[in-house]
C-alpha cells in the first residue's frame, strides 16, 4: 500500500488525524468491523456511515479500499483511495452483474475532537458503472493524470 503520509508528528509517525483515517480504512472497512465506527466517528455520523458501508458491502462483498495518498490541512484529511469489488447484488438500480470494478475515490474527512465528524466524497461513478455493465474502461480514463 503506497501512502503519502504528509504531515507527521514529532515522533515521525503519521499525525493522529491521519492515523484515524488509516483505522477507518484498515480496521473498519477492510476488516468489516463496522461496529468500530462508534469509537472513530461522532455519535451523529457513525450510524449513517455504518448503514452506507453495510449497503455497499452487501452489493460488493469483496469490497476493498486501498489508501493511495493522504494530505492533511487543519482539521481535514484528504484521502485518495482505490476502490475495488465485485458486484453480487443489485446496487443503485443496476442489476447484479458479477463484474468487478476498480475506481478512484477522493474524500475530505473532517475531524473534530479526535473523531470523524464529516465526510465529503467524490467517486468515479462513471467508470464504476461502465465497468459493471461490461464496457471496456479503465480507472482514470476520463482525466486522471499520472
Amino acid at each position: 500500500m503506497a501512502t503519502n503520509s504528509g504531515a507527521r508528528s514529532d515522533s515521525g509517525r503519521p499525525s493522529p488525524n491521519k492515523q484515524l483515517v488509516h483505522r477507518l480504512v484498515d480496521d473498519v472497512i477492510n476488516a468489516r468491523r463496522f461496529e468500530s465506527l462508534d469509537g472513530l466517528a461522532t455519535s451523529r455520523l457513525a450510524p449513517k456511515l455504518r448503514t452506507a458501508f453495510e449497503q455497499f458491502r452487501a452489493a460488493f462483498p469483496d469490497w476493498h479500499q486501498e489508501l493511495v495518498e493522504l494530505v492533511e490541512e487543519g482539521d481535514t484529511v484528504v484521502a485518495r483511495f482505490r476502490c475495488t469489488g465485485t458486484q453480487a447484488t443489485d446496487w443503485q438500480g443496476l442489476t447484479a452483474t458479477g463484474r468487478a470494478m476498480d475506481v478512484d475515490e477522493v474524500s475530505f474527512i473532517r475531524i473534530t475532537d479526535g473523531r470523524i465528524s464529516g465526510i465529503w466524497g467524490l467517486e468515479d461513478t462513471w467508470t464504476r458503472i461502465r465497468q459493471l455493465v461490461g464496457d471496456d474502461v479503465t480507472v482514470g480514463e476520463l482525466g486522471s493524470l499520472g
